[in-house]
């Protein structure tokens, strides 16, 4: 396992680097609490997953309490992390990554932090562990194409959810 910082304070890039392949197909492991304790004192307690088309995109959202540790199972997606904390430096600073089953990429974001995915190829499934379970803290949503937050999408014209609108 690689850990890297990201620009964005308390985030990190994991890279599993452990994948073993033979002539059946691949290996690898994508949680380990022990080695996860290296990294992180976060108790994980629900696993979520979502799948979607290319071309959707969900989010951005988040909470104050709630850690994620995002990867891709299958497909490809761009994921972009949002600091959602007022009192913070960082305030409204964003940053993005691409996630792909075969670069073996898990973004561990902290509570605070908005995230949403732009999915890039059909059928991808989106994982992600989560501190808390759902409901337990209010969600946010910003706005993906806040003209204030300035993110940049690869798309146009998102497929997109009522409430993503």
């Amino acid at each position: 396992m690689i850990i890297k910082n990201t620009k964005l304070d308390g985030v990190l890039k994991i890279i599993q680097d452990q994948v073993f392949e033979d002539f059946r197909g691949y290996y690898r492991e994508t949680y380990n609490k022990r080695e996860y304790a290296a990294v992180s004192s976060v108790e994980f307690v629900q696993d979520d997953i979502s799948v979607s088309y290319k071309g959707v995109l969900r989010g951005i959202h988040g909470d104050s309490g709630t850690w994620k540790l995002i990867s891709c199972l299958k497909g490809k997606f761009y994921l972009v992390v949002v600091n959602n904390d007022p009192t913070h430096s960082q305030y409204r600073e964003w940053e993005s990554f691409i996630l792909s089953e075969s670069n073996n990429v898990q973004i561990l974001i902290p509570p605070k932090f908005g995230n949403g995915h732009l999915v890039l190829e059909d059928n991808t499934i989106f994982h992600y562990k989560q501190s808390t379970y759902y409901g337990e803290y209010d969600q946010f949503t910003l706005k993906w194409n806040d003209p204030i937050l300035n993110i940049f999408w690869p798309v146009n014209n998102p497929i997109l959810s009522e409430r993503d609108k």
